[in-house]
């Protein structure tokens, strides 16, 4: 590093100890410790610090970054969109880069999910899919509907209403009360399928006996109270929990059996991640709603949304209906015009043939089993996890395995920091 270079570095500490309130982070390792690490430039999947260490980008920084760092394309999509029109709200009003990609999302989902609600993030699509649930009901004259299921672990959001349908204890006792209304059931874990109190056998049978917990809690509540049901299409949070077959297919059927609606939470799954534009393809299911954000854009602009099936958005179509809900920057004109240029650079790289080159990373990843310390892998696509532990039979946790399900966060043995996501490869300079 130059004198320079480590000026402009103890710079950039100094004012981001002073002022950067930094997310799901302890602000004492920069108020404390040594300081944070600066991210300065991306290419492809590597990532540099201020000091010029390279690092792999192995979360995409939080699952975002599907099309990699440095896309000029989508830069450039960016910058035309800002020179012609920089923003305009959806309130009233429209413009072309939302239509466009409102079209374009809707001919991309499964079965008729033809309505395409913007936010400008997950969470806020979770929270939009949660209130409009809610509303749907109360036009169909069953007002007492505005429960909502969700899977234990799961993460849905930190917003008040996603944070009710979040499974994760830790994030929300600070916070209590939140909303009412968010039960767990069972999440997919095989590996742990035993603590959930399943009895054993297959993993199909354990997926039919996980899915039959969301009835079972939906008979306790009283199905006239339970609007919807929240399920990722491979659980992140714990640490990559896909469904064993035939699960989603009698989550559908008792959805359909209690009049309940079904969320499939893609935020993290949808364009890419398993190798389909949404997970309910590769998981062969139609849900009423899907959420996503993320990969929509690669991470070169916020955005998120919700798209909606005829019949829930079939209420709010006809006279003065409508459903008081939005956000400033939902379906932001530069945001959708990225979001256009990076649907386009996925179909010329090949997002459907994506599946042809899984079983080849499904493979490496189940050699990794044969080594003494490795309890579990799982995973679809390209998310994927494992748990350490100290014997290998009987199985149980290592003490170093990230609640969080994070990978590397184990080997750091905190993911509280941005480290979290990346992991350092060599020392050179960009």
């Amino acid at each position: 590093m130059t004198l320079h270079e480590i000026d402009l570095q103890s710079d950039l500490q100094t004012k981001a100890r002073d002022h950067l309130w930094m997310h799901f982070a302890r602000q004492s390792v920069m108020t404390e410790g040594p300081g944070v690490p600066i991210i300065v430039k991306g290419e492809g999947h590597h990532i540099w610090d201020a000091a010029g260490k390279r690092y792999i980008d192995g979360l995409a920084g939080l699952f975002v970054v599907n099309a990699g760092h440095g896309r000029r394309r989508i830069a450039q999509a960016a910058a035309k969109q800002a020179e012609e029109l920089a923003f305009f709200p959806l309130w009233s009003y429209a413009h072309p880069a939302a239509i466009e990609l409102a079209d374009r999302i809707a001919h991309l989902a499964p079965g008729d999910l033809n309505h395409v609600f913007f936010s400008t993030g997950g969470g806020e699509a979770v929270e939009t899919a949660f209130k409009l649930a809610k509303q749907y009901w109360k036009t169909q004259g069953k007002p007492t509907k505005h429960k909502v299921i969700s899977r234990a672990i799961a993460y849905h959001g930190t917003t008040q209403g996603a944070l009710a349908i979040t499974g994760l204890p830790v994030m929300k006792h600070m916070f209590e009360p939140v909303t009412p209304g968010g039960f767990r059931v069972p999440n997919t874990n095989y590996y742990r399928a035993a603590e959930s109190g399943f009895g054993g056998g297959t993993p199909e049978e354990f997926g039919l006996w996980a899915a039959d917990r969301i009835e079972q809690m939906i008979q306790f509540e009283g199905p006239e109270t339970v609007a919807a049901v929240f399920l990722e299409p491979v659980q992140n949070a714990g640490g990559c929990f896909p469904a064993p077959a035939g699960y989603f297919q009698r989550v559908r059927e008792i959805c359909d059996k209690y009049d309940v609606l079904l969320v499939s939470d893609e935020v993290i799954c949808a364009f890419g991640r398993l190798g389909y534009y949404f997970g309910a393809e590769a998981y062969g299911y139609q849900p009423d709603m899907i959420t996503f954000a993320k990969a929509v854009t690669s991470g070169y602009s916020p955005l998120g949304g919700t798209i909606v099936s005829d019949r829930v958005y079939e209420p709010f179509a006809h006279g003065d209906a409508s459903f008081p809900h939005g956000y400033t920057f939902g379906g932001h004109p530069v945001s959708s015009a990225v979001a256009m240029e990076n649907l386009d650079g996925s179909r010329r790289r090949g997002v459907r043939d994506v599946p042809y080159e899984l079983p080849r990373l499904r493979l490496t990843a189940r050699e990794a089993p044969r080594l003494p310390i490795v309890g579990d892998v799982r995973g679809d696509g390209t998310s994927w996890a494992s748990n350490s532990s100290r014997t290998r039979s009987p199985r149980r946790p290592s003490t170093t395995t990230s609640p969080s399900g994070c990978c590397a966060a184990s080997s750091r043995r905190r993911c509280t920091t941005p480290a979290c996501t990346a992991v350092p490869t060599t020392a050179a300079t960009p």
